[in-house]
Formats: C-alpha cells, structure tokens, sequence
C-alpha cells in the first residue's frame, strides 16, 4: 500500500478542524436550504440519493487521504451502485456539499469543490488528460452547475459562478460569472444579475440562452428588412404573415405572441 498522499492542496488544511460527521450533518442539513421538497432529517437520510454519495465519498475520502487506496475505490464503487453518482475518493469537496437528484454525476479524482455548491443530475467535472496530476476542474464556494453540465479540464470556475444546463466549460469562469452554450460562453445579464439574493442563489432557470436572443435578432432584423421593400415573408408580394404560413409550421418562431413595433426599433 502506498502512504504517501498526494492531496490537491488547501481545502485538506480546511477539512481538518472538523469531523466526518460534523461534515455530514452538514451535508445534511443543507438540503433544507436547496430543496423545498425536504421535510425532515428522516426523509433526507434514507431517500436523497446524493447525501448518500456524499456519505459514502466523506467515508472512502478520510480513507483515502490516509494513504488506503483499494478500500476506498471499493466504497465509492459501491456508492457508484446505489446511487448512480460517481465520486472518485481522491476529490477534495468542501462543506455543505448538495447534488439534487443526483443520477448521472461523476467527479473525478483531481477535481476540487469549495463550500455551498450545488450540482444537478448528469453533471461531469472531467479530465482532458492522460496525464497524471491536476486534470480536473475546481469550483470555487457557491457555484451552481445545471443539469447535464461538463466542466472539463484542470480550468477554475470562481466562487458564486453559475454554469447552465448542458453547457460544455473548457475555459476558466471569473468569479460571479454566468456559463452557457456549447462551448461555454460567459453570459451576464441585468435581469438575472438583479434577483440574485442573500444566500445560495438557484435562480438557474434565469440564465439567458445566446442562441435564442441570436435568432431573435436575426429575425427582427428580417422583418425591417422586409418593412422596407414593402414585402412579408417568403411569398413574392406578401404582405401580411399568413402569406409565408401556408407551407411552413414555424409561425410561432418567426411571429412572436408580442409584436414587434418597428419603428421604435428601426429608432
């Protein structure tokens, strides 16, 4: 058995004050603070899914950082069974720790993760490299990952982040920064940036999608160039929307429910 430790450095200094049950009952009772479907410790105990991952990562952690090895895999392996969410032991995850859901996570083995994150089902922070050392990703205190986000790569996420839903991050995101898109772009908007409050901020249905504001401007863009050649839609001649509908199902794209007042936006 190997004794030495190869740790990811500053969060091990961090861990050390407190006991793997103090941990726990941590990981435990922050789920009343991230899920309003939560009504006792009970509940949660013996039907999360994800604090039973955590549990068992804490168990095979403190193993691993002894110097165990076989032990430790074996555990998480188990954990892998029961709850569909792989922790590899040689990850460094902080306080307050909560994967709603939870099927489909995979954290790997270099991976660190500061306090008060969340991270939803399918969720990967993964390695790019067959190399040994730092490969995965960090992310810092309060990040909030969507589901069926990777965040790939030894690149940081800072602290209060948001990553959105099925988004790829392979570059680093600055500190209160919202990630959306395939690659991951940084998005921030005034709407999601002004509801954000004390606390852990969830409002991750909030996040802009660049792609839709993209069409949507290509689109408006249409119409004034229609408005000036007196025509509407595909039809030679046509002049009202159900001119370019009569062989195309995507009026509900291309004909928002609000319409769009041209001359203020041509102003």
């Amino acid at each position: 058995m190997n004794s030495s430790v190869d740790l990811p450095g500053e969060k091990e200094t961090e861990l050390k004050p407190f006991s793997i049950w103090k941990l726990i009952g941590e990981d435990v009772a922050c789920v009343f603070q991230r899920d309003p479907a939560a009504r006792t410790r009970l509940e949660i105990i013996t039907t999360y899914p994800g604090v039973h991952a955590i549990l068992l990562y804490r168990m095979a952690s403190r193993l691993w950082s002894k110097g165990w090895r076989y032990l430790p895999r074996l555990i998480s392996y188990i954990g892998r069974i029961w709850t569909s969410i792989d922790i590899h032991p040689g990850a460094t995850i902080g306080r307050r720790f909560f994967i709603d859901h939870g099927t489909g996570v995979v954290i790997g083995e270099t991976a660190e993760v500061g306090d008060d994150v969340t991270l939803y089902h399918g969720v990967t922070l993964g390695g790019v490299s067959w190399n040994k050392g730092k490969r995965h990703p960090t992310l810092g205190d309060r990040v909030v990952v969507g589901a069926g986000a990777k965040i790939l790569g030894p690149i940081t996420v800072g602290q209060d982040a948001r990553v959105g839903a099925n988004s790829v991050v392979i570059s680093p995101v600055s500190e209160g920064k919202t990630v959306v898109g395939i690659p991951g772009k940084v998005m921030q908007s005034s709407r999601v940036a002004s509801e954000i409050t004390d606390g852990i901020d969830l409002n991750h249905h909030l996040i802009p999608d660049p792609v839709a504001e993209a069409v949507n401007c290509l689109l408006e863009r249409i119409r004034l160039l229609e408005q000036e050649v007196g025509v509407h839609g595909c039809l030679p001649g046509g002049k009202v929307p159900d001119d370019e509908c009569d062989h195309c199902d995507a009026q509900p794209v291309c004909e928002p429910v609000v319409p769009v007042d041209l001359k203020k936006a041509r102003a």
